[in-house]
């Protein structure tokens, strides 16, 4: 065992109270047990936010990381290596770290120089491809791993390659309390004289809470004077998405079964020591979770060490703590197995405490006192391993790539209660030309991309609200098509609806199916989408084709299995096809010789359709066609945002059009498609083009994003930029911004390209 003065200087990295996670207060017994045991340690705190609002942390929280923050990690790598720690505990659980698959996390590890320890509180056997990976680069960047079971040291061995000398098996800590009877804590509940079932922890759909009260008329059948306890706040997470829907639904079941009487709902998030009085007033703790996957479980750790004879579906952790009769296993979602479990247990009094002697008697091993040497003496290892790592210049390219942070100022000023404004005067909006379709379907799909980095606050989901409000209105439904321009008066004023409104409704409402976090929002666009898909088949317009099929993919991340949609899809990809064969040329292999807008989009649509529907021809002719279209864009090594027809000729005979920020945004769309789908850095090369001609990095030298307002110039004329900033061209800024940040967390979490589709926009 360590000497308690060898303990050093340790960061803890978590989230921590009083986040409500069963991470943070695992976290936070960690810490007080390794104080406790080393009264000389210093255990500072690195915590990971998931509000806007920060916590109320306590003085040992010294650097707080917002969630989906990527440079916070980086910032907070550098506040460890400067702060003389001698060893890094990381707590890991894909939940609590930004990125896809929790990748951020791995910017953080890949800047230490110091030894990592991590600590695995999931570990899958087979999981989705990013989260392996994720978990695959943690392995190789830890020190040493530390996981709670048999079960997951060997697939944290077989699964991810770790060496068998660097993994430790660490019991999930419990407090030591003393082995009672329930009938000593039962009067403060008013429970006295009854038998008590508790179930806690933060309560989710996949605590399988329903099942044991679908059991419980059977049993109260046979012991009348039960009574079941479901302990816990509903999760954070899940109540601001769902409110407390489950918990209702819960409580419906309750009443319609006749179960009020045996059934008590504490809906609250409860301290240590509170529990441990609920804990020591139960009979019998049932734990009857969904997942098979789950490793572990803190609250069938505290339940069974603290002596009770527990009842559970045979997830990993469970099955392996409660094997060899040191508990009761019962299928999953099957209430006649629980039922017929809890009355033999609250009968048969001899096996009941047998089960929880044998239970207290194990859990000796796994109080917090025991488990803090365990931790001291991975660290030591940790620290007498190899070298640490040093700190090691980088040239520019190895550097993370700058980009402006993303002000949403004035896209706020542009958007009233019926939707973003059309044009503005420099920066002051002009409400005298109303609005356009295009625009609030530009402005849907950002505030939905704004999810996936956390960026979304209370304030953008009520603009989102506004501008699918907006396309609710502009809905015709005789045709089920849209209005592209209503007045300030809120009258529409086109003659005929647009293609493109149809072609940029339906690219925003599939993105709103797709990657919406609201489901009312991804109810409200799937119907929206339904009565507007059939008038796309009737359009003539190519870019109309191209944006309906980059909705229909957005819709298929959720609704693959939509049989018109895929018919649609493939109906629009050989039409694109069609035209390109007609059209194209040795010369120029291009669709047709008509200027149009955001052209690349007619490349992204054929290379997005070919590859996820397995047609290598569209994929092939939509990088042909894409690469021709950025190489005759590129003068002087920058890119100009102009037409195919105006770029297809010499720069000397180019007409003197102006370049519009729409067609950079759909430029470094198409090219960030291209690059998802083949790896090939040529792509990630024009995709940063396409993005610094926003910059200044254009035939004029100028930036058109002006970060005092967050607006974008309307062009880039011949001799000067237009100064007005309008939503189309302030739109295309910030969905290019969104679309690099999407793009650059991806490279730098996995530090390698992505394979295809990780980070498709």
């Amino acid at each position: 065992m360590i000497a308690r003065q060898q303990a050093g200087k340790i960061a803890l990295v978590c989230d921590y109270l009083p986040r409500q996670c069963g991470i943070a207060t695992f976290s936070h017994d960690v810490r007080q047990a390794l104080l406790e045991q080393y009264p000389g340690v210093d255990c500072m705190v690195v915590s990971t936010t998931d509000t806007p609002q920060s916590y109320d942390y306590p003085p040992e929280v010294r650097f707080e990381i917002p969630e989906q923050d990527i440079k916070a990690y980086q910032r907070a790598a550098d506040f460890i290596n400067f702060s003389d720690a001698e060893v890094v505990f990381l707590q890991h659980e894909f939940g609590i770290y930004g990125g896809t698959a929790g990748s951020h996390i791995l910017t953080l590890l890949r800047e230490l120089r110091i030894p990592v320890v991590t600590m695995l509180h999931t570990i899958e056997e087979d999981p989705k491809p990013a989260f392996g990976r994720v978990l695959n680069e943690i392995v190789q960047l830890s020190a040493r791993l530390i996981v709670m079971s048999e079960r997951g040291r060997r697939v944290i061995q077989s699964h991810y390659g770790a060496s068998p000398e660097r993994v430790d098996v660490i019991p999930h800590g419990i407090p030591d309390t003393p082995f009672v009877d329930p009938n000593f804590y039962k009067d403060q509940f008013g429970v006295e004289g009854r038998k008590v079932l508790l179930t806690f922890g933060l309560i989710t759909e996949h605590k399988g809470i329903e099942y044991v009260i679908q059991a419980l008329p059977e049993v109260v059948k046979q012991v009348p004077e039960v009574v079941y306890v479901v302990l816990g706040a509903t999760h954070p997470a899940l109540q601001r998405l769902e409110g407390e829907t489950y918990r209702l639904k819960l409580e419906r079941l309750v009443a319609s079964l006749g179960l009020t009487k045996h059934v008590a709902f504490y809906n609250r998030f409860v301290g240590q020591e509170e529990l441990m009085e609920f804990l020591g007033a139960a009979d019998i703790y049932i734990t009857p979770y969904l997942s098979r996957e789950q490793t572990t479980s803190g609250t069938l750790a505290y339940a069974f060490g603290c002596g009770k004879a527990v009842i559970s579906t045979p997830y990993a952790h469970a099955a392996e703590l409660l094997a060899d009769g040191r508990g009761a296993l019962v299928p999953f979602r099957d209430s006649t197995a629980l039922a017929r479990e809890i009355i033999d247990l609250l009968t048969n009094e001899t096996r009941r405490h047998a089960l929880r002697k044998q239970s207290y008697l194990i859990g000796r091993d796994m109080i917090w006192s025991h488990v803090a040497h365990r931790f001291m003496e991975s660290f030591q290892k940790a620290r007498l391993g190899p070298a640490n790592k040093r700190l090691a210049l980088k040239t520019l390219e190895q550097q993370p790539y700058l980009l402006p942070s993303l002000q949403l100022a004035h896209l706020e000023r542009l958007s009233d209660s019926v939707g973003v404004f059309h044009n503005a005067t420099h920066s002051v909006p002009d409400i005298s030309q109303g609005y356009r379709t295009l625009d609030n379907t530009l402005a849907l799909r950002l505030t939905v991309l704004l999810e996936e980095t956390g960026d979304a606050t209370p304030h953008t989901q009520a603009l989102a609200t506004t501008y699918a409000a907006y396309l609710n209105h502009a809905l015709i439904p005789e045709t089920g098509r849209f209005h592209e321009h209503l007045s300030f008066e809120r009258q529409w004023k086109d003659d005929a609806d647009s293609d493109d409104a149809l072609g940029s409704a339906i690219w925003a409402l599939g993105t709103c199916v797709g990657r919406a976090q609201s489901p009312g929002l991804q109810q409200w666009a799937a119907h929206l989408l339904d009565c507007a898909l059939p008038a796309l088949s009737t359009t003539q317009s190519p870019l109309a084709w191209a944006f309906g099929l980059l909705g229909i993919h957005e819709y298929f991340r959720r609704l693959s299995g939509d049989h018109r949609a895929k018919q649609l899809r493939e109906t629009l990809t050989r039409r694109l096809m069609d035209a390109y064969r007609m059209h194209a040329t040795d010369d120029c292999p291009w669709f047709d010789a008509n200027p149009g807008r955001a052209e690349a989009l007619l490349s992204h649509a054929l290379i997005l359709s070919g590859r996820w529907s397995g047609d290598q021809e569209a994929l092939e002719i939509g990088l042909r066609s894409l690469r021709w279209l950025v190489q005759t864009h590129t003068c002087d090594d920058h890119y100009r945002a102009v037409s195919a027809t105006a770029a297809s000729q010499p720069l000397e005979l180019q007409p003197r059009l102006d370049q519009m920020p729409i067609e950079a945004n759909a430029t470094l769309s198409a090219c960030i498609e291209a690059y998802a789908a083949t790896q090939d850095v040529f792509w990630r090369e024009e995709t940063r083009k396409a993005f610094e001609w926003f910059l200044g990095r254009n035939d004029l030298g100028e930036s058109l994003y002006d970060p005092a307002t967050g607006g974008c110039c309307d062009a880039l004329h011949v001799d000067r930029r237009n100064l007005n900033q309008g939503a189309e061209s302030t739109l295309s800024f910030l969905l290019a911004l969104q679309e690099m940040r999407l793009l650059e967390a991806a490279l730098r979490a996995f530090n390698q390209p992505a394979p295809a589709g990780a980070f498709a926009a």
